[in-house]
Order: C-alpha cells, then sequence, then structure tokens
C-alpha cells in the first residue's frame, strides 16, 4: 500500500528569485570603492554599452557616450574615473562629471550631463532595471 501522508521537504533554493542573468553587470564586490567597470549587454551592430561607477553606498550608471564629442569616456578598460579626484574623466578631451549626478563640472561641456542608466544592488550584483533597452540609445547619433 503507498503512503499518501506529505512529504516535508527542506529546500532552501525554493525560497529563491530568480535573476535575470542578461542584466547583471557584475558582482558589487567587483566594484572597488570608489571604482567604476563598463559593459556591453545586448547584441547586434549596436549593443549598450555603459560603465558602473561605485563611491560609498551609491553605484550609478551611464552610457559611456561623452556629452561633447560623442566618444567613449574610457581608452582603457574599466578606466573612467580621474586618477586623483572623485570625479568621472573623459579621456579624449578631459571633461570631468560628477559621479552621482553624471553633470560636468569642468572642460569643454560644463552643465552637460552624460546619460544615466537606471541600476539596483540585488542580492549582492549590480544589475540594470528591467525595461531598459540592451541597445544603444538610437538619438546618440552614431
Amino acid at each position: 500500500m503507498k503512503d499518501s501522508r506529505p512529504i516535508k521537504v527542506n529546500c532552501r533554493w525554493a525560497a529563491l528569485q530568480v535573476i535575470d542573468l542578461e542584466r547583471v553587470i557584475c558582482p558589487l564586490h567587483d566594484l572597488a570603492d570608489p571604482g567604476a567597470k563598463g559593459f556591453t549587454m545586448g547584441g547586434g551592430e549596436w549593443p549598450l554599452r555603459g560603465f558602473v561607477v561605485r563611491r560609498g553606498d551609491t553605484v550609478a550608471a551611464y552610457v559611456n557616450h561623452c556629452p561633447h564629442a560623442g566618444f567613449p569616456l574610457n581608452w582603457q578598460p574599466d578606466q573612467f574615473l580621474a586618477p586623483d579626484m572623485p570625479l568621472i574623466l573623459c579621456v579624449m578631451h578631459g571633461a570631468l562629471f560628477e559621479i552621482d549626478s553624471g553633470v560636468c563640472v569642468s572642460g569643454p561641456c560644463p552643465g552637460k550631463a552624460l546619460r544615466p542608466l537606471p541600476v539596483r544592488v540585488d542580492r549582492g550584483y549590480v544589475m540594470l532595471e528591467e525595461g531598459v533597452p540592451l541597445e544603444e540609445p538610437a538619438d546618440l547619433g552614431r
């Protein structure tokens, strides 16, 4: 005769939520404080190219596109910060941008801002928010 009593199972993984791996930028512990990391998401000819930057508890993300000349801000991988200041640096023309707001505070485009990308930290991972297209914004003019 078959036993029909309910079976109790202790499954720790049963309570876990699914993470959309396509939107994971990096583990938070891979991002120095202060620090920055570039990323590419999506496919095709014009994937989304951006970078995340961390200072303290703040993590922000921007499209890797200088508002002055339209070039990527970095020449070397993950090199987005000014060497001696807590600012984002465009290596092409020396523009400096605030980490928290992306606003240019020095250089050829004062008052203009980097294009922000909404991100969150979820279970130790920096993630691009749902709904952000995984392609370069069409109005960048490339």
